[in-house]
């Protein structure tokens, strides 16, 4: 028997097939071969068709199907991650009504600040835990004030998760964790913010039901099994955003423990109790695990611009491997000899409240200083900035006793990951996983068994751990000397 696990992200949409019992990987894919589209016909927007996502999840799944030579008869449950904070809206008859606003897009960023401000603080940080933001609800805002004539015909809102079990079940749901990305759950009456609707002068009618993780959404039509190839009237068990559905994928499940996330953007989620925000750099989502008596919350920390600068460097500095390029750092002292790269370069920081901070190369030689110098003090900066943000989390009352990370690119660095390590003080496990993967397990949660799921990812997933430094004295000389350059470009922004 068998589990299928769904990631719909903004470049492409994966697909994962498991074994039941074991949670063994049999088969990981996308689609498509490249890079979907991300439509932008303004600077800051960005959205897609969600219509595409479910022709690539159709066609992922008879792929993976066809190639790992499964029974699909044998495919017993379904689980879905996808990309956070989007809006989807559809019609009575379910039909999309507009392109989906995705996660990236920026359109909604003053409605969420003016709400901030005229709702209140007090009131935002102790329901919401959030701002209102550039989120879901304050991007249906802007449908209704730009668009009356499509917010009119609107029945139902919903996020991209959403969206896929709408076109497998024909069902309209929604979940609290999906609520509470779009900033529309409150958590201290744990229901619906109706209130925010309201003040946005939205239709509370336009709300989804809501269904519970582990438990059966609703099944697969007969429409839905001849397009994709699922049997008809399996269920979709479970349902989050990516970096939620990362962190289930890595076995962190309770207060203290953090999944860490090292490609283009960097994140940090720790699982913590419930209790109030503090801080508007950090946000706070219902975690999958979330009851009312255990009420478990993610603490997010994002950073924009992590891998995407060393990227640039690749890009830029005669497109060498990742590997040569590391093998080249490692030539290179702790410190850099000097060289500070602040890593910014990726739009604006969450963390610095927002502001636009840029990537600044630091004190370069020109008579000393090479490309590894480079390579070395952006693999350093990159770093930096996790550990930044890792003082950011404790400040918003977030735990720490694990990190776990998946097997991707910055981790595979040992500069990098033993950096973080040695500077935060805590062991970092890295796990060959995928949000796929963890999507498609997760359907076997439905026995409430916690321990034996976290047990199969040790027993399949485990990679490495590594461990901090005992000289940590050069790290924290570089860490030093790094961030009083960064407070001195805080200063002038």
């Amino acid at each position: 028997m068998y589990y299928i696990g769904y990631d719909i992200g903004s470049s492409s949409v994966k697909a994962a097939i498991v074994e039941a019992e074991t949670g063994k990987k049999v088969i990981v894919l996308n689609e498509p071969q490249n890079e979907m589209e991300i439509l932008s016909i303004h600077p800051d927007w960005a959205e897609q068709d969600p219509e595409i996502w479910w022709q690539h999840i159709c066609t992922a799944t008879k792929r993976a199907i066809k190639e790992a030579n499964v029974d699909a008869s044998k495919i017993q449950g379904i689980g879905i991650s996808y990309q956070m904070h989007g809006l989807v809206i559809v019609d009575e008859a379910g039909n999309a009504l507009r392109n989906s606003i995705i996660w990236c897009d920026s359109r909604a960023v003053e409605i969420g600040n003016k709400a901030f401000a005229e709702i209140g603080e007090e009131k935002c940080m102790s329901h919401l835990l959030n701002s209102p933001g550039n989120f879901t609800a304050s991007k249906l805002k802007w449908v209704k004030e730009n668009e009356p004539a499509v917010y009119n015909k609107i029945a139902k809102y919903m996020l991209p998760g959403d969206y896929i079990a709408l076109k497998l079940t024909d069902e309209v749901t929604t979940t609290k964790n999906g609520l509470s990305e779009g900033m529309l759950w409150d958590y201290k009456e744990n229901k619906v913010a109706d209130w925010l609707l309201e003040y946005y002068g939205i239709d509370t009618k336009l709300t989804p039901k809501i269904v519970e993780n582990f438990t059966n959404q609703g099944v697969v039509t007969e429409k839905a099994s001849k397009e994709s190839g699922l049997p008809a009237g399996i269920p979709i068990v479970y349902r989050a955003g990516d970096q939620p559905n990362n962190a289930l994928s890595l076995n962190v499940l309770n207060p203290g423990e953090v999944a860490a996330t090292g490609g283009t953007s960097g994140v940090f989620y720790a699982v913590s109790e419930m209790s109030s925000g503090k801080s508007t750099r950090v946000n706070n989502f219902v975690h999958v695990n979330y009851e009312l008596e255990t009420p478990r919350v993610g603490k997010l920390l994002n950073i924009n611009g992590a891998g995407i600068q060393y990227r640039w460097l690749r890009n830029n500095m005669g497109n060498e491997s990742y590997e040569a390029m590391n093998e080249k750092a490692s030539n290179i002292e702790i410190g850099s000899e000097g060289v500070v790269v602040i890593p910014f370069g990726n739009g604006a920081e969450r963390m610095f409240n927002n502001k636009t901070i840029g990537t600044h190369f630091l004190n370069l030689n020109l008579n000393i200083h090479n490309s590894a110098h480079l390579f070395r003090a952006s693999l350093e900066g990159i770093a930096f900035s996790f550990v930044y943000g890792m003082e950011c989390l404790k400040e918003d009352n977030a735990t720490i006793n694990v990190i776990r990370a998946g097997n991707d690119n910055l981790f595979r660095s040992e500069i990098f990951s033993n950096t973080v390590a040695t500077l935060i003080g805590y062991e970092i496990e890295i796990y060959n996983t995928t949000g796929a993967v963890g999507a498609a397990r997760a359907v076997g949660l439905k026995d409430g068994d916690y321990s034996k799921f976290g047990a199969n990812v040790s027993d399949n997933d485990h990679v490495m751990t590594f461990l901090p430094l005992h000289n940590k004295e050069p790290y924290e000389a570089a860490y030093k000397k790094w961030k009083q350059e960064l407070e001195l470009i805080l200063t002038n922004k």
